[in-house]
């Protein structure tokens, strides 16, 4: 669980990244859980945008994929999201 500064502080290093997932007409199946969970692990901090054509809104699938991956949600604004698992291994990110 985040708090309010580690939010912000992974808000602000998100800000500039493109998402890298889509969720889309299909929804959230096992392959989008393997690719949402092995992108996790390379990256702790990842981007995804919900397509208009989804039966899903951002919010839905930002949860759903962070309940699948062990992850936190970030973020949820309009039709992206952002979701971050620390990597205990190898952090990239430090929290305050």
């Amino acid at each position: 669980m985040l708090n309010s500064k580690q939010r912000a502080y992974l808000r602000s290093k998100a800000n500039p990244m493109e998402p890298i997932l889509q969720v889309g007409k299909g929804g959230i199946g096992d392959t989008l859980i393997k690719q949402v969970d092995d992108a996790l692990t390379a990256r702790e901090l990842i981007k995804g945008k919900v397509l208009n054509n989804s039966d899903l809104v951002a919010k839905e699938a930002a949860g759903e994929l962070a309940r699948s991956c062990q992850a936190d949600v970030v973020q949820v604004i309009g039709n992206k999201f952002v979701l971050y698992r620390a990597n205990t291994e190898e952090p990239i990110y430090i929290l305050p």
